[in-house]
């Protein structure tokens, strides 16, 4: 095992903020994540580059980084391919003794699973959502993360949040540099000379895993995707200098989007994955309480004008949480 070096960087990286993906149904988007997965859905918004379109943040009770699985649900969009220059698994921490829970809850609801995976010394349950997307939950024993206790999975088997992702590349050699050279990554491991484990202090919610051509054609991207990765820092301060960073690496770096919940920029790294540095500040308080997280759709300033149109173009969904899933 390789210890990071953490260098200049240290800190400015903390792991990862949010996954964000593509779906189809709104609604199925909805019932799969709050009915089975027992996430919350803690903010429900627009697309900001396409208001016509849903933005959906599913995590755990306050939406906390490194929790959040996020969705862009264009109706009818047709299946996606898992591929090289995707993030094809993401992958969810509970707890070690939830590992039994979780594989007799996705099988009495008819969710077809792997045969149980072992991966650096921890067992890790694969399976896919209705659009295809890859999902994984990993047992864990020192994650001290505490999931939303407010849905159907009982709180001492409920999602932690993040382990991490799995990035599917051509060629790993200049994303692995990218990783501990600007975003203060380092090697943790290799498992047969086929998987690369980078980290940051080796702790759940911050785990990059890289193979290279599994499944070995490109990926197609719609319904089931993974869009872009987001990596978290603590404001925008720190952000700025990340940005500052890229640029002297010679990556082509947007300019600071405000994402009212949090500021980001892109950009893409060798392999063409889309990644994203997001602040943990301000969250998702700041237009809902804790309680009410999630109930009503939250604009932007800018589009408030405009939100009887866009509700109307929207289609209507509702959350419940304690409804049974069904295909």
């Amino acid at each position: 095992m390789v210890v990071p070096n953490p260098g200049i960087m240290t800190k400015l990286i903390t792991g990862l903020h949010h996954v964000t993906a593509i779906a189809s149904d709104p609604q199925k988007n909805i019932n799969f994540y709050t009915q089975v997965l027992g996430l919350r859905l803690v903010k429900k918004t627009i697309n900001f580059d396409a208001p016509d379109v849903y933005h959906f943040y599913f995590g755990d009770e306050v939406g906390n980084p490194g929790t959040l699985l996020t969705f862009f649900p264009f109706k009818g969009a047709r299946r996606g391919r898992k591929g090289a220059g995707e993030l094809t698994y993401t992958a969810f921490s509970i707890s070690q003794s939830g590992l039994d829970y979780w594989r007799e809850r996705l099988k009495s609801l008819g969710i077809a699973l792997s045969d149980t995976l072992e991966r650096f010394g921890q067992q890790v349950l694969r399976f896919d959502d209705h659009d295809g997307m890859g999902i994984e939950l990993v047992g864990v024993e020192n994650d001290e993360r505490n999931g939303w206790s407010g849905g159907s999975v009982p709180s001492q088997y409920a999602i932690k949040g993040f382990f991490g992702v799995t990035l599917n590349l051509r060629d790993k050699t200049e994303t692995i540099a990218l990783l501990t050279d600007v975003l203060n990554y380092g090697l943790l491991g290799e498992e047969d000379q086929k998987r690369y484990r980078l980290g940051i202090d080796g702790k759940p919610g911050e785990m990059v895993d890289i193979v290279t051509m599994d499944p070995p054609f490109g990926a197609i991207q719609s319904a089931g995707s993974v869009h872009h990765l987001a990596f978290r820092t603590a404001n925008a301060t720190s952000q700025l200098k990340i940005q500052q960073k890229l640029l002297e690496y010679g990556l082509q770096v947007t300019e600071v989007k405000d994402r009212n919940y949090f500021r980001s920029i892109y950009f893409r790294e060798p392999g063409g994955i889309l990644f994203e540095v997001a602040t943990d500040e301000p969250g998702f308080m700041i237009d809902e309480t804790k309680d009410h997280l999630g109930e009503n759709l939250q604009l932007p300033g800018w589009a408030e004008s405009n939100r009887k149109g866009i509700a109307e173009r929207l289609p209507k969904v509702e959350v419940n949480y304690s409804q049974l899933w069904s295909r």
